[in-house]
């Protein structure tokens, strides 16, 4: 085996708020998945490799990698795990699947992210709650330190050092909304102008409501397969696994990050993974990205420390235009986590499926990448953000 790693295709439910169970939305990517390839069925997949973040809490259910394998047909007998990293929990699902490919343990196998996350309206105490796991419950869950104060905190400090308007994080999430309304699973599937986010109910200043993503119900799965496997099927477009980066930098309390501006973790999550795929400049390099805006700041925060611009531009790289589809380097086309909702253990699988759609002109033309690109990349953060990874992808094998 040449130990490179080929996604050939994948499929994703409709993510929303949905009246579905874990179950349900697992097999339904699972299905989407295998109807999306040519040439592959449950009985061929060696391995299998399921991101869950909580299933434990929203679902009730844990040991999700053998009941997803019952659910679909699949007798993995080489491979099957579940990965949890908080939000990172798919990219964490889909690294291990590359490395498994690599090192000649598996020609075929499954990638699956699935979050079953709305558990009802009279539940949103503890849906919320929910949320707090990710970090250090003891001591920033029971100090207010959710999801948007925190990276209000983020958002307050960068425009505090480097003069980042409301506008500019406001532009995020425009454009990522905007895009989300021509992806046809997106949770949150309609335009939005910058003064509607600004108009928007005020959740943590300077965030509002339009500038955090949502609680969202969803699942995606993709197929990685060998070089030879990818032979046998004829495939005319892959998406190749061609560097992948992790920084944790000894962090997870709050009180202990690096920095409340910037994830230097990011940059070395990236960095790692440029070194492995040749790319010595990424902003010329790299045509279309997948980050992790969780919140609009998050963008913003994350051109600077993937290399697309300086520390402290990120303002002005969104301002620009840099980051549209048109732009230097073509950001969230399918909406990222503000337009299409962000079930946990579903994102990395997701954006891992964009890029590859994006290759093989698999989109609508009105959120098509400029151009014919060919090089990408995948970003997460988890948890209090003390974690970040990276992947990158080609349609060319290294």
């Amino acid at each position: 085996m040449s130990g490179n790693a080929a996604i050939v295709g994948g499929g994703t439910t409709d993510w929303g708020e949905r009246d579905a169970t874990w179950k349900d939305l697992a097999q339904e990517a699972g299905k989407a998945t295998f109807d999306d390839v040519d040439g592959l069925e449950p009985d061929d997949v060696e391995g299998l490799f399921v991101g869950a973040v909580q299933p434990e809490r929203f679902a009730f259910q844990s040991h999700v990698a053998p009941l997803a394998a019952e659910l679909l047909g699949i007798d993995a007998n080489k491979m099957i795990a579940r990965t949890e990293l908080a939000c990172a929990s798919g990219q964490a699902a889909l690294r291990y699947a590359w490395l498994a490919i690599a090192a000649g343990q598996l020609d075929v196998a499954l990638v699956l992210g699935v979050e079953k996350m709305n558990i009802g309206k009279e539940y949103m105490p503890e849906m919320q709650s929910n949320m707090t796991n990710v970090l250090d419950r003891e001591f920033d869950g029971v100090n207010g330190l959710n999801g948007p104060s925190h990276f209000a905190q983020f958002a307050q400090r960068h425009m505090h050092e480097h003069g980042t308007t409301r506008e500019q994080l406001a532009m995020v999430s425009a454009k990522n909304k905007n895009h989300a309304a021509e992806t046809d699973f997106a949770h949150y599937s309609r335009n939005v102008s910058v003064d509607d986010v600004l108009d928007s109910y005020p959740i943590a200043p300077p965030l509002n409501l339009l500038d955090c993503s949502g609680i969202t119900d969803g699942a995606t799965g993709v197929l990685v397969v060998s070089d030879e496997k990818a032979a046998e099927l004829g495939v005319d477009t892959a998406a190749y696994i061609t560097g992948s980066g992790q920084s944790c930098m000894s962090s997870n309390s709050i009180n202990n990050l690096p920095s409340i501006t910037t994830w230097p973790q990011a940059g070395e999550a990236s960095r790692e993974a440029y070194d492995q795929a040749g790319i010595e400049d990424p902003l010329e390099e790299i045509d279309v990205a997948e980050v992790h805006d969780c919140f609009s700041i998050s963008e913003i925060i994350e051109y600077e420390q993937l290399g697309f611009c300086e520390e402290g531009e990120g303002g002005e790289f969104i301002e620009e235009g840099r980051s549209e589809l048109d732009g230097d380097v073509a950001v969230n086309p399918r909406g990222g986590l503000l337009g299409c909702g962000h079930p946990l253990g579903a994102t990395g699988v997701s954006q891992a499926l964009e890029v590859y759609r994006q290759f093989a002109g698999d989109v609508p033309s009105s959120r098509a990448v400029a151009g014919d690109p060919d090089t990408g990349l995948i970003h997460n953060l988890s948890g209090s953000g003390s974690v970040h990874s990276v992947m990158t992808l080609g349609r060319d094998p290294q």
